[in-house]
């Protein structure tokens, strides 16, 4: 058995080489990646490292820590407001606050999560240079709607993200 696997290996050497060649390669500038979340649909994405996203599109970027998730995790999002942009939080009772992105709905803030944690509202105002507003359609996505994620910070994107399936 070994030695079938040693001659079957030393005959596909080259081919070997080359297919960890094309993974490392790959490697450096896609990753793929899951979405387990609701926040947007679809399971498996593409993200072009370092490709920024423009606005509209979807954007990969690593979360500033806190609350549920881990300094790091990926966010997938769709990138709703630039350096510049308007973000207006209007409260509308109990908690909650209606976002608008240049006069663009971008959703509602909660004041609890589905698991009943407090969340912040997140901020209003003009984006400054250098940070972007995320936003998914899922209402219980978080996102820029919350303190938790807020501005995203230009280090903090991947990439540009493309829907697989």
């Amino acid at each position: 058995m070994l030695d079938a696997l040693h001659i079957h290996v030393s005959r596909r050497a080259p081919v070997y080489l080359w297919m960890l060649v094309g993974i490392a390669a790959f490697g450096r500038w896609f990753a793929l990646t899951l979405n387990i979340s609701d926040s947007l649909p679809g399971t498996v994405f593409l993200v072009q490292k370092g490709s920024k996203p423009d606005k509209g599109q979807l954007a990969a970027f690593r979360y500033a820590g806190g609350g549920p998730y881990e300094r790091g995790v990926l966010f997938l999002k769709q990138m709703l407001g630039v350096p510049g942009s308007l973000v207006i939080g209007m409260d509308i009772g109990s908690g909650y606050r209606d976002y608008f992105v240049d006069g663009q709905y971008a959703g509602r803030a909660k004041p609890r999560s589905k698991t009943g944690m407090h969340l912040d509202p997140g901020p209003s105002g003009v984006i400054p240079a250098g940070h972007y507003y995320m936003a998914a359609p899922n209402p219980d996505s978080l996102d820029s709607r919350y303190a938790l994620v807020g501005w995203v910070a230009e280090d903090q994107i991947v990439g540009r993200a493309f829907r697989i399936f």
